[in-house]
């Protein structure tokens, strides 16, 4: 009787209603060209190589529904059916965009080949370079069927992009050369009234004949000052869209920095007016009592840069309203 009970045990364990059921995965990360039926469902058993069909182009993603899940496991035999209706997998494949430059260099050659001047940049709206697989080698670039109107100084072409485990990537673009320049555009959208900081703007390429005549064209020029009006993601920045902000606030405590070779001192000051970046402003030494000339090194520190020889009249009456005060 044991004999046959432990072979019951046995054959039980044997039966696929003791294996792992399949079940689709939330997310499939796939790092070939295809998509196989184990990449969608734990637990596909033997057929689990099987391939399904393309995989996302490299940096790309598609989702599967409950309804072709559903069809899959019909086709490929898994014992398995949806519950909710609700079921996905989202397969992604990693991928990594090639430079700009990286595309366009061999075009930027072919037309210079056919007389456009290689001084001149190539303006191509819209275009984004392609993806690759990641942790796939360098692509090689190939550029077919160019053509070139030295009057209009436009090209079109076809870009030819080869590389490991990935379609050929084959892409018609048109454009024109132009002058380019390089101009302030907000990251971000800003609001009226805010200050421009660090990370708020970045240097764009414009073609020259597209870029306002005004634009900024030094980050610096405009970080640390206030909006004037919003400006939306990607809109270059103008010199009248800003207002000179202090940086140090008239009566703020300030760090005040004297420095000499080899020799830095730290004295707490107070600012008799408010200091902007790169003008010279009075701070008030609240240790020796006297007053500097000073440079904006940050908010709330500056450099002091030499004694005040003369003070305007209101800051001098200020000076003299503290002394008597002290005293």
């Amino acid at each position: 009787m044991r004999a046959w009970s432990s072979l019951l045990v046995l054959a039980l364990l044997a039966t696929p209603a003791f294996a792992q059921a399949p079940a689709p995965r939330a997310q499939a990360v796939v790092e070939s060209a295809v998509v196989t039926l184990g990449d969608i469902f734990d637990h596909a058993g033997a057929r689990a190589e099987t391939t399904l069909g393309p995989a996302p182009a490299p940096g790309r993603r598609f989702v599967v529904e409950a309804p072709q899940l559903a069809a899959i496991a019909r086709d490929y035999g898994l014992a398995w059916r949806p519950v909710l209706g609700d079921e996905r997998v989202v397969v992604e494949r990693p991928g990594r965009a090639m430079r700009r430059e990286e595309v366009l260099e061999p075009l930027r050659a072919e037309l210079v080949a056919l007389g456009a001047d290689p001084e001149l940049d190539l303006d191509i709206p819209g275009f984004q370079p392609p993806s690759l697989p990641a942790g796939a080698p360098d692509a090689r670039v190939a550029v077919d069927g160019a053509l070139w109107d030295g009057v209009s100084r436009r090209f079109s072409a076809t870009l030819v992009v080869v590389a490991e485990g990935m379609p050929t990537f084959t892409q018609r673009v048109s454009g024109r050369a132009v002058a380019m320049r390089d101009v302030v555009v907000a990251a971000k959208a800003l609001r009226a009234g805010e200050m421009v900081m660090p990370g708020d703007v970045t240097l764009s390429r414009m073609a020259v004949d597209r870029a306002p005549a005004s634009v900024a064209e030094d980050v610096e020029a405009v970080t640390g000052q206030r909006l004037r009006r919003a400006i939306a993601a990607g809109q270059a920045l103008s010199p009248a869209d800003v207002a000179v902000a202090a940086i140090i606030a008239r009566e703020s405590a300030v760090q005040l920095l004297h420095q000499a070779p080899g020799l830095t001192l730290t004295a707490q000051g107070r600012a008799l007016e408010d200091g902007f970046r790169g003008r010279s402003f009075h701070v008030l030494n609240l240790a020796s009592g006297s007053v500097v000339q000073a440079e904006v090194i940050g908010p709330g520190r500056a450099r002091a840069i030499g004694a005040a020889t003369s003070l305007p009249p209101a800051i001098a009456a200020r000076v003299n309203r503290r002394d008597q005060a002290s005293r």
